[in-house]
């Protein structure tokens, strides 16, 4: 790993699909998507890795650690609501 990361990325894009599929109705575009990402992303504390060790220790933790997901969820449901009511495109 050559470069710092954001682990909670991965997170939010590991549960997006998933999320997106319990909704109707809602654009599920790239734009959309990036939006829905960005949204719960700004409401989820980073998790910044630098190091392979940093991200298997990370990765061990938020996977042991059942809360990540649910904060993750909650946030991506968060995020859809908003941008579905407020769609940037036609």
């Amino acid at each position: 790993m050559n470069h710092i990361s954001n682990y909670m990325e991965t997170l939010v894009a590991k549960y997006l699909e998933s999320v997106l599929s319990e909704w109707e109705d809602v654009c599920v575009c790239e734009k959309c998507k990036r939006d829905i990402m960005a949204l719960a992303l700004n409401h989820l504390k980073p998790m910044y890795i630098a190091t392979e060790n940093g991200q298997v220790y990370v990765k061990a933790n938020t996977t042991f650690n059942p809360q990540y997901a649910t904060d993750v969820v909650l946030a991506i449901n968060e995020a859809i609501k908003i941008v579905h009511n407020e769609v940037r495109h036609e």
